[in-house]
């Protein structure tokens, strides 16, 4: 309790704090401006100004006060501007001339017994800094200080000051929100502090960068977020800080559930007034490394550790403390031939035997009467006669049941078989293979079509049965494999009796629970299948509940290496399931958080719905040009390229979906 107490108070420091105070401290001045302009503005500072404040990183935020009233008139405004890099000024050529004739003579221009006048290291010292301006920060008629992100006027340059913030008026502007109202401390949560560079020397031990910096309930729900950096710069660090945050949320949600109300108008809001989420968070990750799933050695600790009883882990494979992601092809049909539909569909294009087969329609109405449901049920049987030759373990009743005649039963083999009483499977293919073969020899299947005015056999028992047989034609053996290549999709079989896999985990994520989907040891083709048919049945779930009007809780998306999952740059397909997720998903309550190396991998739909951005080391000026496109991360495009693999993991730029500008902050460490 003491310490949600001293989370309250800070942030009612922050919302007491005037900006306008910075001013008053002359010990904040770093120097004037002499040019500006709508988006940028360009100031004389000297190297004194500059050590007094600690220094001026690139990328810090500093402000330009104006500090002229016309007239009667007081004007409240202060510029926040961010320093990008140095700028020429008038002088430079003459003071370049006059270092290199000192530097000639060999004179002493530092240290104590320097050999230059105070005026002439006055001018050494003066040098320009180009800053862009992010907003404006004004008092309204009642003197409650505001935020706009642009400018609406400018005046004369020296009209301003420039000044440093630190302490809590850095900690205001870092946490700064779009939303009216105080920050409240059920709904933030510290994502990290302020960090402005690689290097981080003390200056001075009484100026503090180095502030905290929050996130909001609703940055994260619900959202898209990206986070973009090579490998080992804190991005996984980053996902396991937001997942703990959300989980934190879900717990305050469950505390306050004696709040919860049937009544559709108290629905409508998805939040508590203390902007808590109503229902439980659903959490499920695709972790294509196993470091969620897994304790693993980078930093010794994994999601399914700390929160244990609240985490389902799936695998591809049999393993201990593991569901198993397998379909029984046998009693789910549909759900076994959508597997292979997706297999095949990654290999790309099939014969086309391949994609008769895999066209077969398998559902079931549920109202099938007489020919129909015989029709229905011989092609079922088939079906799965084709699963056991391709050597699918059989699971459930050992016999099939389906309607001949008998005038066929005794032509398949001597002594006859009569399916409609019950067959093997080695008799149920003998007589599937002994029809298609005599197809068009047998007279009950030759005169069929002219008694009955339709074939025998309809297009989907046909294409059933050449895969079966092997006969591209009846009497005629093609050389096709066939159900052959089923065989790759055996290791996802499972001859138990479960729930579907997707519809379990729906459920799961549905009650709040975290879901860790290990990935790792599964080919490339079934990761991305797996994933797209959760994704799908979830999105499909929410997507019902929103037109039923019935209320969804939230559900959080978590991809690591994202970019072996979903669409690349130049994809439009937008009936893919992760860009209806992030162009659909905000009305159904459902966030995405995915993590890649490079922005260019990423399909153009997803970055442009995508509202918070974490941006670590990047090491290519392709990638620097994409990120430019988004916010003002132009402003860190010189920044990001260089790294100190030591000193800067977990060091980012940060554009959160309430926050009106980039904020570089270090991301605090997951434990």
């Amino acid at each position: 309790m003491a310490e949600v107490n001293d989370f309250r108070k800070e942030l009612e420091d922050i919302a007491k704090t005037d900006i306008f105070e910075v001013a008053n401290d002359q010990e904040n001045f770093v120097g004037n401006p002499f040019k500006i302009d709508y988006d940028r503005t360009s100031i004389l500072t000297c190297d004194d100004w500059k050590y007094n404040v600690g220094g001026i990183a690139q990328g810090c935020f500093l402000l330009a006060f104006y500090e002229n009233d016309f007239g009667d008139d007081e004007v409240h405004e202060a510029l926040l501007i961010r320093a990008i890099r140095p700028c020429p000024i008038p002088s430079d050529s003459s003071v370049i001339s006059s270092r290199i004739e000192y530097f000639k003579e060999e004179l002493k221009t530092a240290g104590k017994n320097r050999q230059i006048d105070q005026f002439t290291r006055f001018e050494f010292s003066c040098s320009g800094l180009e800053c862009s301006i992010l907003g404006t920060f004004y008092k309204d008629k009642d003197g409650v200080i505001e935020f706009g992100a642009d400018l609406e006027n400018f005046y004369s340059p020296h009209l301003y000051k420039v000044y440093k913030p630190s302490g809590k008026y850095l900690k205001y502007i870092v946490n700064l929100r779009d939303s009216d109202g105080p920050l409240k401390p059920e709904s933030n949560f510290q994502i990290g502090n302020v960090r402005y560079s690689s290097s981080r020397k003390n200056y001075d031990v009484d100026v503090n960068s180095q502030e905290s910096v929050l996130m909001h309930t609703k940055d994260i729900l619900g959202k898209r977020t990206a986070l973009f950096g090579m490998t080992r710069t804190g991005k996984s660090n980053t996902v396991k800080k937001l997942i703990e945050a959300t989980e934190e949320l879900s717990q305050k949600s469950n505390q306050q559930s004696d709040q919860r109300s049937t009544n559709f108008e108290d629905n409508l809001s998805p939040y508590y007034e203390n902007e808590v989420p109503k229902d439980e968070v659903g959490q499920i990750i695709f972790d294509i490394n196993g470091e969620y799933a897994n304790k693993n050695l980078q930093d010794g600790t994994a999601i399914f550790e700390k929160y244990d009883k609240k985490v389902t882990r799936y695998s591809v494979l049999e393993k201990d403390n593991f569901e198993v992601l397998k379909i029984n092809f046998y009693r789910d049909v549909v759900a076994g031939q959508e597997l292979m539909r997706g297999y095949f569909k990654q290999l790309g294009k099939q014969s086309d035997y391949v994609e008769d087969f895999l066209g077969v329609s398998l559902e079931d109405s549920g109202d099938l009467v007489g020919g129909d449901k015989i029709r229905y049920n011989r092609k079922i049987a088939a079906y799965k006669c084709c699963l056991k030759l391709a050597g699918f373990p059989v699971s459930g009743p050992d016999k099939l049941y389906f309607d001949g005649c008998a005038e066929l039963n005794t032509q398949v083999k001597t002594g006859g078989i009569d399916p409609k009483k019950g067959v093997s499977y080695d008799d149920a293919i003998t007589w599937f293979s002994q029809v298609w073969k005599h197809y068009e020899e047998w007279d009950y299947l030759k005169n069929y079509e002219t008694n009955r005015g339709k074939p025998w056999a309809d297009n989907d028992l046909k294409a059933a049965l050449r895969f079966l047989t092997q006969y591209r034609r009846p009497r005629e053996r093609g050389p096709v494999n066939s159900y052959i290549k089923l065989r790759s999709l055996i290791k996802y079989h499972t001859t138990s009796a479960t729930e579907l896999f997707e519809d379990n985990i729906c459920k799961l994520v549905r009650e709040g629970k975290i879901v860790i989907v290990d990935l790792s040891q599964g080919d490339p083709e079934i990761q991305n299948l797996y994933s797209e048919k959760i994704c799908r049945a979830i999105f499909n779930s929410s997507m019902k509940n929103f037109i039923d009007a019935k209320p969804n809780n939230f559900i959080q998306f978590y991809f690591e290496e994202a970019h072996n999952l979903f669409p690349k740059k130049d994809d439009k397909d937008l009936s893919q399931i992760y860009n209806r997720i992030a162009k659909e998903g905000a009305k159904l309550n459902l966030g995405m958080v995915y993590a890649t190396q490079e922005v260019s991998s990423i399909s153009s739909n997803i970055l442009k719905n995508t509202q918070n951005w974490f941006i670590a080391h990047l090491n290519n000026e392709d990638e620097v040009k994409e990120l430019r496109k988004f916010y003002d991360f132009r402003d860190f495009a010189d920044a990001l390229i260089r790294f100190s693999a030591k000193n800067d993991k977990g060091f980012v730029r940060m554009k959160t979906y309430s926050n009106p500008f980039v904020v570089p902050i270090q991301v605090k460490l997951f434990t």
